[in-house]
């Protein structure tokens, strides 16, 4: 893996572990300030390198998945994050940005264009919600979760007093989703948490937590005996028509009943922001309530749809940030954490001080490399600084300070968690005829799944909603299981009885065999699924699809050489040596065998290679691919031309060669194949594209192509006789691309009941629609049955 891969990946899984914290469990352990540059340096990473960005990287998306204490939603239109400035400089450059987007920039380098009309609010430090009104009666209320399923917490927002059950007045739409957030007011906040004391509970640590946690409550008397509050700031789906500017709409919803900011303005042009940022800034500690920031919207409704959407952020809104705020404590001591991939992390434990009204003891230093840039040791007195006003980091040592008795930070030679021992990960980079190792700035346990805190994160992936998809299986579950030893991979959760499960905390007979019927009904899992549950590095969901699509057989991936997988769409060498040597290890043989054996899983969609691959390959390709020292695309060619086979270049002499190359390629192909292992290997590669029938030589079939290929479908309103998820997948299996939105180039789209926006655009545009039971019936006409 080259060095730039292994960095993207770390980046990758700490983002992701970071978003599940603060998402999920309402425990974030990072400064949003360390979070945003673990962020900015993976999009740059990602810029730099279009070829490895993946759709399940944090940059694609929003972070967070729903509790499975709660049903789900599935939002219609996805509640997307935003970008955030930082610097003045960083809004001057998002509004040229703006500028050019709409057409109107006009000014010189410097932002002299015309000036854009933005809304400002505040942004609120609490929980993103959406309010479901049918009819103006308020139907669903539902959390962000991962931008596109959320939790249902129905019962819980109709606690809140400022959330309207009904609309006011007259003229709202028969659907409107307000979207907005539900925070806790700081006196609220704060005589909670003397209750809460009083009554020898569970205090909370800042008003955010308190929020989200009262919010997730399964007993809604307890929702309502928060003092909470909702605060719209724009909407999401919406059948009928809305005033056409952001502060309009806005103006509308508030009297509808719906509550806005009372901070809401109007700001024309960049200057005019900013000078609405510093006023708020400092009236900041005096507000009724935590903020962490301002957002400043483009205004024009109109001008926001032609500005459009990254993957994961509106170009046409941002969050501009609020300084973190620092404070000066004693490293008490440093201790080591292990994550799913065997990441051996240090944590800083701190006396405890309060930093922006929040006492802080802990603090992440990521890893050796940083503790090293920092120069941080045991006993130093170090800055901490909650940026965003949330979680906390280590930020720079004092070292006039340091104590005489200060330890350095020493790595554990064993793993904390299992004693195996911990290695620094080895960076190895792959190019024409050689191979460099560097050391890698992670050091890893190596007990894999004998290490309980790697076991139980790759048992929590295995059974994710879009891995296995296991029902019941939560976080807490998994973890009991592999404490009381019943399980120690995934092959064992197809092992368990009634009398295993039903002993767990939590679970009746009900329980028990809902859950072992939810295990059962994961036993045909499509091939796709299952090559993702399995947790290969580097492997996501997409090129999990890709593999499924391509090879059509579990076998054929286990056996495929790292260069046979290159012929595959968007699969480099590192990703497929990773692939190669997760198959190759005997554990991990054991596993899938068990899994498919004495587990009777039975994987669907397996069949033939598709017809794309065959006979895909090339002699000089594959000799390319062999990265022969100074040989390129055009000497390979030429060197396929010369002598007709493998057998043929392998077997030339001298002179031969010479006819073929200059004397310099010449010389380093043959004493490339002088070497038996790479003669060896070469043929290897010939023979598994014999078998596969991706030779050159092998039958080339016919490429008519899946009958969807280069078609956009939409799904829209809810599905009775399969997921949206299912349909999306039935969907890409006949080549068919799934968006999220509804455009002029959109095929078809598929409205389900409730649909609502998306079915009403698709109407204007006249794009073809099918409702569920027309969708069956050609999915049926394709052979595919529901």
């Amino acid at each position: 893996m080259t060095d730039v891969a292994q960095r993207i990946a770390e980046l990758r899984n700490e983002l992701d572990a970071h978003n599940y914290r603060y998402y999920v469990l309402d425990e974030p352990s990072v400064p949003d300030a360390e979070y945003d540059r673990l962020f900015r340096e993976l999009q740059a990473l990602e810029a730099e390198h279009p070829e490895l960005v993946t759709p399940e990287s944090p940059t694609q998306r929003v972070g967070g998945e729903a509790l499975s204490a709660f049903g789900e939603v599935r939002h219609e239109v996805p509640m997307l994050s935003l970008g955030n400035a930082f610097e003045e400089d960083d809004l001057r450059a998002f509004d040229r940005s703006v500028q050019h987007g709409l057409g109107v920039s006009g000014g010189d380098l410097f932002g002299g264009g015309a000036e854009i009309e933005y809304s400002c609010e505040p942004k609120l430090d609490g929980l993103a919600v959406s309010l479901r009104y049918e009819n103006g009666q308020l139907v669903r209320g539902a959390t962000r979760g991962d931008g596109s399923t959320g939790e249902d917490i129905t019962s819980n927002v109709r606690t809140i007093r400022n959330v309207p059950l009904k609309l006011q007045g007259k003229g709202w739409p028969q659907v409107l989703e307000v979207r907005g957030e539900v925070f806790m007011p700081k006196s609220g906040f704060e005589e909670l948490n003397a209750r809460q004391a009083e009554s020898g509970g569970k205090t909370f640590a800042n008003p955010r937590n308190a929020a989200a946690g009262s919010l997730r409550q399964l007993d809604p008397k307890i929702t309502a005996s928060r003092p909470l509050e909702f605060c719209c700031y724009g909407v999401g789906q919406v059948s009928g028509e809305l005033p056409g500017t952001q502060v309009a709409m806005l103006q509308q919803l508030k009297a509808w009943g719906v509550p806005i900011s009372r901070e809401l303005k109007l700001a024309k042009g960049v200057e005019a922001c900013l000078d609405y940022y510093r006023d708020i800034g400092q009236r900041r500690m005096s507000l009724a309530y935590d903020i962490d920031g301002v957002v400043f919207k483009v205004n024009n409704i109109e001008d926001q749809q032609q500005l459009g959407f990254r993957a994961r952020t509106p170009h046409w809104a941002i969050a501009h940030k609020f300084p973190a705020q620092e404070e000066l404590t004693e490293l008490l001591d440093v201790e080591f954490q292990v994550g799913r991939t065997g990441a051996v992390t240090p944590v800083a434990r701190l006396n405890p001080v309060k930093v922006a009204g929040v006492m802080v003891a802990n603090a992440t230093l990521h890893n050796m490399d940083e503790v090293a840039r920092l120069g941080v040791m045991i006993g130093d007195t170090v800055i901490i600084r909650r940026a965003g006003d949330v979680i906390p980091q280590v930020m720079a040592v004092v070292p006039e300070r340091r104590p005489r008795n200060a330890r350095p930070v020493h790595i554990p030679e064993q793993c904390p968690v299992c004693g195996s021992a911990v290695e620094r990960t080895q960076l190895v980079k792959r190019s024409k005829g050689k191979e460099s190792v560097s050391e890698g700035s992670v050091y890893r346990c190596v007990g894999r799944l004998s290490c309980q805190a790697q076991l139980k994160q790759a048992i929590i992936h295995f059974v994710s909603r879009r891995a296995m998809d296991i029902e019941g299986l939560g976080d807490k579950t998994i973890e009991q299981l592999v404490d009381e030893k019943l399980i120690g991979s995934p092959a064992d959760l197809y092992k368990l009885s009634f009398e295993q499960i039903i002993g767990l905390e939590g679970f009746a007979e009900v329980s028990s065999n809902k859950l072992l019927a939810a295990i059962e009904n994961s036993k045909r899992p499509s091939l796709a699924r299952f090559i993702y549950a399995l947790g290969i590095p580097d492997v996501g969901e997409e090129t999990a699809k890709v593999l499924a699509r391509s090879l059509a057989s579990l076998a054929r991936v286990r056996q495929a050489l790292p260069e046979v997988l290159t012929y595959l769409p968007d699969i480099g060498l590192e990703v497929a040596h990773e692939i190669h040597s997760f198959f190759e290890d005997a554990h991990n043989q054991q596993v899938i065998s068990a899994l498919l054996g004495e587990c009777g899983l039975e994987l669907q969609d397996e069949g033939e290679l598709s017809a794309e691959f065959s006979a895909v390959a090339t002699l000089g390709g594959m000799l390319d691919k062999l990265n022969i020292p100074t040989v390129g695309p055009g000497a390979a060619q030429k060197l396929a031309e010369r002598f007709g086979s493998l057998e043929g270049v392998l077997n030339a002499d001298w002179l031969d060669m010479r006819q073929a190359l200059p004397e310099r390629q010449a010389k380093a192909v043959r004493e490339f194949f002088d070497q038996a292992a790479n003669a060896q290997r070469a043929r290897a590669i010939e023979q598994q594209l014999r078998e596969f029938g991706m030779h050159w030589q092998s039958e080339k079939k016919v490429a008519e192509g899946l009958p969807l290929a280069g078609q956009t479908w939409v799904l829209t309103g809810t599905l009775e006789v399969m997921s949206r998820d299912v349909a999306k997948e039935k969907l890409e299996s006949l080549g068919a691309k799934v968006a999220g939105s509804v455009s002029a180039k959109t095929h078809c789209v598929v409205a389900g009941p409730g649909a609502g926006s998306k079915l009403a655009k698709a109407g204007e545009l006249g794009v073809k629609v099918l409702d569920e039971a027309q969708f069956l019936d050609q999915l049926k006409a394709y052979g595919i049955e529901a």
